[in-house]
């Protein structure tokens, strides 16, 4: 199997100017023509002597990024491409040429932020390297820019980005990436923290911004000043990426209908799943 990722760029309408998105919108009607790529005659049917076969060519399509995907590299070079390209030409657009390109499954490819590869026969999702770097990029210019800032100010602008970021890529074979992103970030966290008290020993640093809570030792996090009913304390945290559980996204049926009442039960235990990551019966609710 090679899979290509194609992307498209205008030609005529620079890439985020104050035209592009009307452009975008109107090349978008022609692009459905586009994602029936796979059933047009050209694909649909060859013959091999006797033997008839469907040449496995498909289109998957996110606003401008796409992949399409076939048998054999000749097939996206010599077939597939220049019909793409015909058909961006004809609505005044392009390929991006620095961000279009022909790879084996075997080789992997990036798309929409995450890395597809077969490992030994089996295919793997995972944080691409890119958006990872530019994710730790985006925390790391967060803390600089709060060098002098609280602690709780800190967190509180950390955290909707981790849990971002993480809940983003959740779906996905993602936790030993989620553990490197939390290793880098304590270290640049340490080092905020050492800058902001350089005369102070490491043994001191840690007992200011570190804390034991719960089973959890090493925890960045800083005292409200508010208290339970219990009088324990309440802890600000800072949100750990590997804190974010891994939920596999369970496949739609193909005949699940919405607005057939006979799905509905099928739909409900669906959004269940999808937020608590167990289904209804699991948690012994009951269906009429």
């Amino acid at each position: 199997m090679v899979e290509s990722r194609l992307r498209r760029k205008s030609n005529l309408v620079p890439h985020g100017g104050r035209h592009a998105a009307r452009r975008h919108h109107l090349a978008d009607a022609g692009e459905h023509d586009l994602g029936r790529i796979g059933a047009t005659p050209a694909f649909r049917r060859r013959r091999d002597g006797a033997r008839q076969y469907r040449l496995k060519v498909n289109l998957i399509r996110y606003a401008d990024d796409f992949i399409i995907t076939g048998p054999a590299k000749d097939v996206l070079e010599n077939e597939v491409r220049p019909l793409v390209e015909q058909f961006l030409r004809d609505r005044g657009l392009q390929l991006s040429p620095e961000k279009t390109c022909i790879t084996h499954i075997e080789e992997g490819f990036d798309f929409l932020g995450q890395n597809l590869r077969k490992y030994d026969g089996k295919l793997l999702i995972k944080p691409s390297k890119k958006n990872t770097h530019n994710f730790l990029e985006k925390v790391r210019t967060i803390i600089q820019e709060n060098r002098t800032a609280t602690q709780e100010i800190l967190i509180r602008q950390l955290n909707p980005v981790i849990r971002g970021w993480a809940n983003y890529h959740k779906a996905i074979v993602a936790a030993d990436t989620f553990n490197k992103v939390d290793h880098v970030l304590w270290q640049s966290l340490w080092r905020w923290a050492k800058r902001r008290h350089p005369n102070k020993s490491g043994q001191w640093v840690m007992r200011k911004y570190w804390h034991t809570i719960g089973q959890r030792s090493w925890v960045f996090a800083v005292d409200t000043g508010d208290r339970t009913p219990s009088d324990q304390i309440v802890w600000l945290r800072l949100r750990q990426a590997a804190d974010t559980k891994i939920r596999r996204h369970p496949q739609i049926k193909g005949t699940a209908n919405p607005f057939d009442p006979r799905w509905r039960r099928y739909f409900e235990d669906r959004a269940f799943l999808k937020r608590f990551g167990i289904h209804r019966w699991e948690a012994g609710i009951k269906t009429l």
